[in-house]
């Protein structure tokens, strides 16, 4: 059975850092691709990064790129997203998702950035 458990949202203050995780069971987290989504207050499924199955090449959205990291740990069967120098706009509920056609998911953490 599949099953992903994100973990590690917080309320941090602006310029502040968060590592969330992902743990993934079910699947080899490298044989599929993998996402972040976040869904900020009001707003949509905002896509934020993206991890290919094949070269493992990362995408990242522009508003995110270069704050962001996303990785995966085989060890673990986890996907991990460093988040630094973060901002209020980045306040949103974070969801990783797996597979060609985004077939599985979890339930989200919250990560709250205010003073």
């Amino acid at each position: 059975q599949v099953q992903l458990v994100e973990s590690g949202g917080d309320s941090v203050q602006p310029g502040g850092s968060l590592r969330l995780s992902c743990v993934v069971s079910g699947f080899v987290v490298s044989n599929l691709p993998m996402y972040w989504f976040r869904q900020r207050p009001g707003k949509g499924l905002e896509w934020v990064s993206s991890i290919n199955s094949g070269d493992h090449i990362v995408h990242y959205a522009d508003a995110v790129k270069g704050r962001f990291t996303a990785s995966r740990d085989v060890v673990k069967n986890t996907l991990n997203l460093q988040m630094t120098n973060l901002r209020p706009e980045d306040t949103a509920v974070y969801y990783c998702r797996a597979g060609y056609d985004l077939d599985y998911g979890g339930q989200g953490t919250q990560v709250t950035v205010s003073t």
